[in-house]
């Protein structure tokens, strides 16, 4: 009974603690919903703060962006093309890669191995030139693919699946070849299954990082009308004027594609990312 009692109140603790922690990581987006239903003079004169006057808040900066700005849906549109573009294509290649390092056992398996960790150790800055000019050369500049191919066989992702699918059956794979299937029936009918808590912890993943990349977009994007949302969004701050109050409503728009991904894959994240990263 005693420990029951223990463990009842280790528990009682740990909620409490994990509540207080959640409000202290939330406290920056209440400031930031808060502040966006404040007129612009205030936001310049008090800035982000919460300290609320009711009298004060007003849906004018929405009301601004859902009628009158048409770059900004333009950008929001872009992000969700090139995030999805990303997640997908992503998902489809790193995985296949990952899966392939892992299950089979081939000639310089070990070194290409070696060259994912090696590329993973390397500063995508430093990559930044040699694949603009690539880009460059392919005249892919300013358009959705120069953004998302450089990313769609992410090193990291590569690690994290073939750590995944060390920890797969292997036995299945020789079941399905008595069977007659081939190797890309077992992938794509047995073994992609089965790695669904790994894509779906890893689509989170690249696709935050994705809806989030600034530098990249930003070299290779060059009009108006191809620019992604943190591109967009920063061209609202000039020497000339600051627009802080449709910047700060406009981001807060921008929080509720991941929210809902976060929420849509959320059960399988905390599992796939667990086998991830104890198999192998």
């Amino acid at each position: 009974m005693d420990t029951n009692k223990k463990n009842s109140g280790l528990t009682w603790v740990a909620t409490v603690g994990f509540a207080l922690i959640s409000l202290i990581i939330l406290f920056p987006i209440i400031g930031l919903l808060i502040s966006s239903f404040r007129p612009s003079s205030d936001l310049m004169r008090d800035g982000i703060t919460f300290s609320i006057d009711f009298s004060q808040l007003n849906m004018d900066n929405y009301m601004y962006i859902f009628q009158q700005a048409a770059s900004y849906w333009s950008w929001y549109g872009n992000s969700l093309i090139i995030s999805a573009l990303t997640i997908v294509l992503s998902l489809f290649f790193s995985s296949m890669v990952g899966y392939a390092l892992a299950v089979y056992d081939f000639k310089g398996r070990n070194l290409f191995f070696v060259l994912v960790l090696l590329i993973l150790m390397i500063p995508f800055e430093i990559l930044m030139l040699p694949l603009y000019q690539m880009m460059v050369g392919a005249q892919l500049v300013d358009s959705y693919f120069a953004v998302v191919l450089p990313l769609i066989v992410a090193p990291v992702a590569v690690f994290f699946f073939r750590q995944y699918a060390t920890g797969l059956p292997t036995a299945l794979m020789d079941a399905a070849r008595i069977d007659g299937s081939t190797e890309y029936g077992i992938y794509f009918k047995i073994m992609l299954p089965l790695m669904g808590p790994s894509l779906a912890a890893m689509a989170i993943l690249q696709g935050l990082a994705s809806w989030n990349n600034f530098l990249w977009p930003l070299l290779v994007l060059r009009s108006n009308d191809m620019f992604t949302l943190p591109i967009g969004l920063a061209t609202l701050l000039t020497p000339y004027g600051n627009n802080y109050d449709i910047l700060i409503a406009g981001s807060v728009l921008t929080i509720i594609p991941i929210v809902i991904l976060f929420i849509f894959f959320q059960r399988y994240f905390v599992a796939g990312l667990t086998s991830g990263g104890v198999k192998g």
